[in-house]
């Protein structure tokens, strides 16, 4: 039974060490996922699961002790996921997101319960999220999920995405769904429009919604904001 959750952005430079100089851009980003975090701490769950976008070769499940790395990102700074467990082979690494969820987890000093990872391809449509979800809700013993994803990359003109007008209504929407834990709402996103607007928290979101769809849980929105142009939602669910 899903008895909590937090939802986060996960953008690499949420990591003060891959943001260098322009790390205290993110610090409120930072400080609410803190907090949200501790939502999921107070929940006392038996299980957690951190659920983020992935490309087709970082789908699938993540065991606990699985390592991820943002070399990538020229910092030689490694994460594991979770704190037992046996290491993971080296070639089936965190994808990016499920990497900053790790550091997240990390920096908050996470023991609460076992943590694993599930990266969930972003073309994956509403139906399929859903399902992924209502398994995870109907599994045994108290679960809670930590789940990665951004809203758009189109909200300014140097954006990734470059301006869409389209953005910030969706991305409104987007915050009002999670702020007020909308099921309903997050199944109705646009998988298309998702894309379109570079958004790689739909799936993800749709995911939390088919989790939590017979839970009866209170949403808050602790945070949301567009810097460099990128929607970033944190909102707890309980």
């Amino acid at each position: 039974m899903l008895v909590a959750a937090a939802v986060c952005p996960c953008p690499p430079l949420l990591v003060p060490e891959v943001a260098a100089g322009a790390a205290p851009e993110l610090d409120a980003a930072r400080t609410a996922c803190s907090a949200a975090l501790g939502v999921l701490t107070a929940a006392r769950p038996d299980r957690l699961v951190v659920v983020g976008p992935a490309g087709q070769a970082g789908r699938g499940p993540y065991p606990e002790g699985t390592r991820g790395a943002f070399h990538g990102f020229g910092v030689d700074l490694a994460v594991r996921l979770g704190r037992g467990g046996a290491d993971a082979p080296s070639d089936r690494a965190l994808p990016p997101s499920l990497a900053v969820g790790a550091w997240l987890l990390e920096r908050a000093g996470w023991s609460a319960a076992p943590v694993e990872g599930l990266g969930v391809g972003e073309p994956l449509t509403a139906e399929r999220c859903g399902e992924a979800g209502q398994e995870i809700g109907a599994a045994a013993g108290r679960v809670a999920l930590l789940v990665m994803g951004d809203a758009s990359a189109c909200r300014t003109l140097k954006a990734p995405g470059y301006l869409d007008e389209r953005a910030a209504p969706f991305d409104a929407a987007v915050a009002r769904a999670l702020g007020t834990a909308d099921v309903a709402a997050l199944r109705a996103l646009d998988a298309r429009l998702a894309y379109e607007l570079k958004a790689s928290g739909r799936a993800p979101w749709q995911v939390l919604a088919g989790a939590a769809e017979d839970a009866g849980l209170t949403g808050a929105l602790l945070y949301e904001d567009a810097p460099y142009g990128v929607g970033y939602v944190v909102a707890t669910w309980s």
